[in-house]
């Protein structure tokens, strides 16, 4: 079983919850875990040293064939492997994720990443040799863990550019807890955060960073970013600004003011619209605000966002004809 390319967590901003099937611990290499407990029990830990997860069922026959076999070896590797077990029952949303669809199934994780596995009671000999197989990718040497970091950012970065915040919340936590210096996910963290909402928590996180972190392009965007959201939020309601705009296209306070708004919720073009529209009208207005509020957001989006590519292009078309 391979060709797998995230794993999945619990889900961030909203716990799931779930009960583990008997919570009992099966010695020092060896644990239960829940839906809630697989970011922890599985991705974080296997950015230490390799994770082998067991989906399993009570009904299943083969499972229990299979778990004095494979507890056994596990065992007697003595901490080249860590397994977790799963019942499915219990916690059908990880396989179902992971697309599992027959057990027992057995898949390992190495960096926060599933990377191998097999389905079926295989015997003794084949389980120790997967499982020597796996044993050898840790625990990871620094080049190694450092490969396996930057793999889990670009997946983390993917998944938050797809807009699946949790996964990719799990990805930058997962780095986090290996490597809490790692400004590349403490940014990711960060956008997950403003991405929900919870601006405040993304504010904590970055003043806590010292003012040499504080220098990071990423985080430089991420801080200007938060003190445009802070100030849109005194800004009043876009409906009003919108009917005042009916009544006086050309009232350019309030247009500044629904730009600075429509930035925070993300529609880039609604907002650069509204700030040409001022500077097409009125360039002395406000000192050329329109055309200052602009390089604002070209600042918070960064250079290689299209949206400042596209708009840096019309602006040039603006002061230059």
């Amino acid at each position: 079983m391979t060709g797998y390319d995230n794993p999945f967590g619990a889900s961030f901003g909203n716990q799931m919850t779930a009960s583990a099937n008997n919570g009992a611990a099966k010695g020092d290499h060896i644990k239960d875990t829940t839906t809630a407990g697989f970011q922890k029990d599985v991705l974080e830990a296997s950015m230490a040293q390799p994770v082998l997860v067991d989906f399993w069922a009570p009904w299943c026959g083969p499972c229990r064939q299979l778990t004095p076999v494979i507890e056994k070896v596990v065992n007697e590797a003595k901490g080249k492997v860590k397994l977790v077990k799963m019942n499915i029952d219990d916690h059908p949303a990880i396989p179902g994720q992971l697309g599992i669809q027959s057990i027992p199934a057995v898949v390992a994780f190495v960096g926060g990443r599933p990377v191998d596995g097999f389905m079926g009671a295989l015997p003794e000999s084949q389980v120790r040799a997967f499982i020597d197989k796996i044993g050898g990718a840790g625990p990871a040497g620094a080049d190694d863990q450092a490969e396996q970091i930057a793999a889990v950012l670009e997946q983390g970065k993917a998944a938050l550019a797809a807009g699946d915040i949790n996964t990719a919340a799990d990805m930058f936590g997962a780095i986090m807890q290996a490597d809490p210096e790692n400004l590349g996910a403490l940014a990711g963290m960060a956008e997950c955060m403003i991405a929900a909402g919870q601006w405040e928590r993304a504010r904590d996180l970055l003043a806590a960073l010292t003012d040499e972190q504080k220098k990071d392009a990423a985080i430089g965007v991420l801080s200007a970013r938060l003190a445009q959201i802070e100030e849109a939020r005194k800004l009043g309601d876009p409906r009003a600004l919108e009917h005042e705009l009916a009544l006086n296209p050309d009232h350019h306070e309030a247009r500044m003011k629904l730009a600075k708004i429509l930035n925070v919720e993300g529609d880039k073009d609604g907002a650069v619209e509204h700030l040409f529209y001022i500077m097409k009208k009125d360039r002395s207005f406000d000192d050329d605000g329109a055309r200052r509020q602009l390089l604002q957001f070209f600042e918070a989006w960064g250079p290689k966002d299209p949206a400042t590519i596209s708009a840096r292009r019309r602006l040039s078309a603006v002061l230059f004809s």
